[in-house]
């Protein structure tokens, strides 16, 4: 029986668990903690920690965001965890847990769960959009992730809103379409606190028909709607797949299909409309996305 630890680490916390199987793998234990956001020595301790506290794993299987160049094992750029820029984050950890260790794009990790045995396990091109704390992209082409020339394919976070705004992160795509952005509006509205909202509770306010926060949900999700739209004419996909913890909502993916459907009303009508399905591993995906990038090393 073979065991290795899967770690995703997020921008709010890290999670991990561990794999056991021989061909097929379980989740034998599963947790999170809060990610170090310190500097770049406290990052590398924290996940040797969590390795630490499991007995006779026989690797490590890393999903992290940024840029990353998943062959070397670098991390070449990451606006979250910048003290990692540069750094070869899997022999640094092979050096500190003493067994072999790989590393890849978070998204790219979702991807990989999703089409292995996933919501794209019956397509060859998909797109694969992942909604927390910022929004990851993965363009897979053929079943294989595309990765572009400088690792840099599908980091739809970085693309500007428009071109007439300065360059900054205000800018970008994530700071608008991120999970995080989506409960400061609905905690705006309700007059609380980010913290204390959760989307779960935003959710259940929108289940129950609450007018102010249906109204956040499909501003929100307008503008994931004209980002899909505009995927789908670069890249062609066939399918499009929404991750993360929101991804389990059904009245997100819903919202999402509403606002596309108003916009293919009104395009072209040769245009393909493109499939949007939510993610069948949500949460999980990066980390079995991470343990199927491992077990191909």
């Amino acid at each position: 029986m073979r065991k290795i630890l899967s770690i995703d680490v997020g921008g709010t916390f890290t999670k991990y668990a561990v794999m056991t199987g021989i061909r097929a793998f379980k989740i034998a234990v599963k947790d999170k903690v809060d990610t170090t956001k310190t500097n770049h020595e406290d990052f590398m301790e924290s996940l040797a920690d969590i390795f630490n506290a499991h007995d006779d794993v026989e690797g490590i299987a890393l999903s992290m965001p940024g840029l990353i160049d998943a062959d070397k094992g670098i991390c070449l750029a990451s606006d979250a965890f910048s003290f990692n820029n540069g750094c070869c984050i899997t022999e640094e950890l092979k050096a500190m847990c003493g067994v072999p260790v790989t590393m890849e794009n978070d998204a790219n990790c979702a991807a990989l769960a999703e089409i292995k045995s996933g919501a794209l396990a019956d397509v060859k091109d998909a797109f694969v959009l992942v909604f927390g704390t910022s929004v990851g992209g993965a363009f897979v082409r053929n079943r294989e992730i595309y990765r572009g020339a400088h690792n840099c394919a599908g980091e739809v976070a970085l693309t500007l809103k428009n071109s007439i705004s300065v360059m900054s992160d205000k800018n970008f795509y994530a700071s608008d379409l991120s999970v995080k952005f989506f409960q400061k509006m609905c905690a705006k509205s309700l007059q609380m606190q980010p913290d204390q909202v959760s989307v779960e509770m935003v959710f259940e306010l929108i289940n129950e028909n609450d007018d102010d926060m249906l109204e956040i949900l499909y501003r929100y999700a307008h503008g994931i709607a004209v980002k899909i739209y505009n995927l789908q004419m670069l890249f062609d996909p066939e399918r499009f797949a929404l991750g993360g913890g929101i991804s389990e909502q059904q009245s997100f993916i819903d919202a999402v299909n509403d606002k596309l459907d108003e916009l293919f009303e009104k395009a072209p009508a040769y245009l393909p409309r493109p499939e949007v399905v939510a993610c069948k591993y949500h949460n999980d995906a990066n980390i079995l996305g991470a343990l199927y990038h491992y077990l191909k090393k």
